[in-house]
């Protein structure tokens, strides 16, 4: 996440996915008004199971010319079941990323309690450029191949490697033409918008994890008289687009895996990998090094290690999972299992999430020129935080020089929006909790549910019952948590417990989202 900019005025237009006020005299361009959307059978299993319908809708490639060249976004819907006196209108979702496919999540209405999701039209979709939209954004599928070079870049031949693979993979993403200049975060603003449109709908209702809460907070400052019900969970925080972000991220994801080897400290009996954390934290290190200097397998190395072990900075599910194949690896030299944990998170061959995370937030505004200032600020914060920080800024590496144009971020103010319910575990990795009180303030209408202590990345429809509850309330009715004076959160919900080791055989009980959900979230992890 980066560092906020200008402000857009309300009259702002959406230029060339740049949001700006129009010059003194320039007529604004005629506004778009989509095709309605030809329903019929999705070709996804689940989807089909669900009940629910596909279509394409084509939106312009850049609404500064709404006659001219149109892309086409993948749309699923599962309407609603109450009668029609009682139809809440249509509910659109996004899992973040930026990348992230939400088509599969027309479902999620069936995981609201005290059947709240079954008054609205449920709307998934995959965000331009990505999974079924078309076109879809790829540069080098093989940009996570195996036993790449060590992140840490200790010497000037390995920063070099690395720049060159960023300066590489910018390189690729131009031949993707036209669509790298019109994807940023208000492109699919204005997406959602012919999405309405194209539905007939007055106002939409909105769930966003994550990115998608970024994208919330822009559709809510630029329409926010088509916003009815808010739900955003995992918030980002818009002073810090997206560089800065970045740099916060790495400290938290490094106070939350140390947390997770405490974790596993306390279950010695059955890891063996130390009765501390200290201890814990001291094996995996030296296993890293171990691969890069030896690779398990002859792939596995210590980028491929230190993926693998990320998601338990998102998110405590796989927790178990993780530990035993990293005591497997220790013990028993079993690498198989670190295999498995990083396929599952990196899809051989498709960069397709990868290209439009970049594409989305290398565009978004501008980020630092000078490769200088990345180095300095990542060794310095590499100091405090080693777990995740190299990986990530090569992560992001390829926005030193991505070949589209820059835009500037809209000015959020969600003063007009008429409610919003804002949702954060307070030791959240990917989207630290200031970001979550920062959209409070923004938003004066919204209140805040906190879960202090949690470590979860937008984990709200997971088996909480003092969090979903509340979810469905006030989908239900509109009613949100009374809004109490001063910055800090309106009311809390204990987190989910930590979970237990599971027994050999034995399904684990623990309560979870649905697998949809979970799928496009995680598909965001790397």
């Amino acid at each position: 996440m980066k560092k906020i900019a200008t402000a857009a005025t309300a009259v702002g237009l959406v230029l060339s996915g740049l949001a700006i006020a129009p010059a003194t005299g320039t007529a604004a361009p005629p506004e778009f008004t989509p095709a309605p959307i030809q329903w019929g059978p999705c070709q996804d299993e689940e989807l089909q199971k669900a009940g629910a319908e596909c279509g394409m809708l084509g939106v312009p490639l850049d609404y500064a010319d709404p006659a001219g060249e149109q892309i086409q976004l993948a749309v699923s819907r599962i309407k609603h079941s109450v009668p029609g006196d009682q139809f809440q209108g249509p509910i659109l979702v996004n899992p973040g990323g930026p990348g992230g496919s939400g088509l599969s999540l027309s479902t999620l209405g069936a995981s609201v309690p005290k059947d709240a999701g079954k008054a609205f039209d449920w709307i998934g979709f995959d965000p331009r450029g990505v999974g079924s939209s078309k076109p879809a954004l790829s540069c080098d599928p093989n940009h996570f191949s195996y036993n790449r070079p060590d992140y840490v870049p200790t010497t000037p031949e390995l920063e070099q490697e690395w720049l060159a693979r960023s300066e590489g993979y910018a390189r690729a993403c131009g031949n993707n033409g036209k669509l790298l200049d019109h994807i940023k975060t208000t492109d699919s603003v204005e997406d959602m918008e012919s999405i309405r449109k194209a539905l007939g709908a007055e106002q939409i209702n909105y769930y966003g994890f994550s990115y998608g809460t970024y994208l919330g907070q822009v559709y809510g400052t630029l329409h926010p008289e088509r916003m009815r019900r808010v739900v955003m969970d995992g918030v980002v925080n818009v002073n810090d687009i997206w560089y800065q972000a970045n740099l916060n991220q790495d400290v938290a994801f490094d106070r939350n895996i140390n947390i997770y080897f405490d974790w596993i400290a306390r279950h010695d009996s059955t890891y063996h990998l130390g009765t501390t954390g200290a201890e814990v934290a001291k094996q995996f290190y030296d296993q890293r090094a171990r691969l890069d200097a030896e690779p398990a397998g002859g792939i596995i190395g210590s980028d491929e290690w230190t993926d693998l072990f990320l998601r338990a900075g998102y998110s405590q599910t796989g927790w178990d999972k993780r530990a035993k194949a990293f005591s497997g690896w220790v013990h028993n030299g079993d690498w198989a299992p670190l295999k498995e944990l990083y396929d599952s998170a990196n899809t051989p061959g498709d960069d397709n999430g990868y290209a439009v995370y970049n594409a989305v937030q290398c565009s978004d505004l501008q980020w630092p020129k000078r490769w200088e200032q990345w180095r300095e600020d990542n060794w310095a914060t590499h100091e405090k935080a080693p777990f995740e920080t190299w990986a990530n800024a090569w992560y992001n590496a390829p926005c030193l020089s991505w070949p589209a144009k820059p835009g500037k971020p809209v000015e959020v103010d969600g003063g007009e929006v008429g409610s919003a319910l804002l949702i954060s575990e307070e030791l959240d990795a990917a989207t630290p909790f200031p970001g979550a009180l920062e959209a409070r303030k923004r938003f004066p209408n919204a209140s805040l549910i906190s879960l202090p202590g949690g470590t979860t990345h937008s984990g709200s429809l997971g088996g909480n019952t003092c969090l979903d509850d509340q979810i469905a309330d006030y989908l239900a009715t509109g009613k949100l948590p009374e809004r109490k004076e001063g910055d800090g959160p309106d009311t809390t919900c204990e987190p989910l417990p930590q979970p237990e080791p599971e027994a050999p055989g034995v399904a684990s009980t623990r309560p979870q989202q649905p697998a949809a959900l979970q799928e496009a979230l995680q598909s965001n992890w790397r």
